[in-house]
């Protein structure tokens, strides 16, 4: 298939996506289309990343060992020849049948959030020309920001087939995908109507800010542990291999640029190393539970940040829940997905209460906010 055909064809498939999903949109009873939108695409991104997930912890990466397509074709039926032939002369390998349909189910739904961030783009453009550019919430410089941004995590995602799973790359696509979550979630919350938080909530600003920054490392850390298959090289609770510091090999374990289960010289990555890259993101989880949890329990004794502080505990707690559980039962595939949708969530509620630090102390204006949601209607029903 030459090359035209195939993007035409995979660029239909995301274009579906983005449909199915727009309907949503469109059969909401909210008069606020624009606002639903967005909320879609954050509903997405969050599938998306548990989607990617998946296939990292199923080893489908390499389903289809070449990007975009899967053997130059747009779905697995058309290259069946090819997975056949690969699966028969590897069946424990990469490319399985199976494999190449979640590597591309994944990259139709990425598609998918590349249309819908357009979308929202070109609406945002509408909606702030048509309010005579003084309504910031439609400013579409943080739009066009997300334009950018999921056309660098589609390039990291293509290097993450061409470069057969380097384990850097693979954790910036994971970060990137977090930090797209996050983005939209603030575009997110600058549509919603927020109930007032008290002047209170500023003080917990920085807190906020040094909590999100401190998430940011330790989804980097597991997504360390997940690249380099590190999971179940400390395989006892609380100590690793009967000692609360194991033999360990920082050198090569957190050399950076490196193969799949290597070192930089070539040779196979020392157990050690992997030791140290899983007890490294078990000891710096001490340090995102007790900051989170501490503002998070601050946001939840604030008026107007009761809900989201709330909510982040529950996270936190879920998710140490989930991590134990993981580790005491070997590390099962359902478990494995929960822990890194419930590190989405955290980040999703912890953007949240970023954003209601930065309004605490503003008085709430729904005359304004209705004017805002009639003319959002009006546009969507032009």
């Amino acid at each position: 298939m030459d090359n035209s055909a195939l993007l035409f064809q995979l660029a239909s498939k995301g274009l579906l996506v983005a449909l199915l999903f727009g309907l949503i949109v469109w059969s909401s009873k909210d008069t606020n289309k624009y606002r639903k939108l967005v909320w879609v695409t954050v509903f997405l991104t969050f599938d998306v990343i548990m989607f990617g997930a998946f296939t990292r912890l199923t080893d489908s990466g390499l389903g289809c060992p070449d990007w975009p397509g899967c053997y130059g074709h747009s779905n697995p039926l058309q290259a069946m020849e090819h997975i056949r032939a690969a699966e028969a002369l590897m069946p424990d390998g990469p490319v399985t049948v199976m494999k190449a349909w979640i590597e591309m189910i994944h990259r139709y739904l990425a598609m998918g959030i590349g249309v819908l961030i357009i979308a929202v783009l070109v609406l945002s453009w509408r909606f702030w020309l048509r309010s005579g550019k003084t309504q910031s919430q439609f400013s579409p410089w943080f739009p066009l920001a997300l334009f950018f941004f999921v056309c660098l995590q589609g390039a990291f995602g293509a290097w993450t087939v061409t470069m057969k799973l380097q384990p850097i790359i693979v954790t910036i696509h994971l970060l990137l995908g977090m930090t797209l979550l996050a983005m939209l979630t603030w575009v997110g919350a600058r549509q919603n109507i927020h109930v007032p938080v008290a002047a209170a909530g500023r003080g917990l600003r920085w807190p906020a800010l040094l909590g999100l920054l401190v998430l940011t490392m330790q989804i980097a850390l597991g997504g360390w542990v997940s690249t380099n298959y590190a999971a179940l090289a400390c395989p006892d609770l609380p100590l690793c291999h009967g000692a609360m510091v194991p033999e360990m090999d920082f050198e090569h374990g957190f050399t950076l640029w490196r193969s799949l289960g290597m070192t930089a010289g070539g040779d196979y990555l020392p157990f050690p190393a992997l030791v140290a890259i899983h007890w490294t993101h078990r000891m710096f989880a001490f340090v995102v539970v007790a900051l989170l949890g501490w503002t998070a329990w601050r946001a939840s004794r604030i008026d107007g940040m009761q809900k989201v502080g709330r909510g982040l505990l529950a996270a936190l707690a879920l998710q140490i829940l989930i991590g134990l559980s993981t580790v005491s039962l070997e590390w099962p595939l359902a478990l494995a997905v929960a822990h890194n949708g419930c590190a989405a969530l955290l980040v999703l509620l912890t953007v949240m209460v970023n954003y209601k630090a930065r309004i605490a102390g503003q008085p709430r204006d729904l005359s304004s906010a209705n004017r805002i949601d009639s003319r959002t209607s009006a546009v969507s029903n032009d």
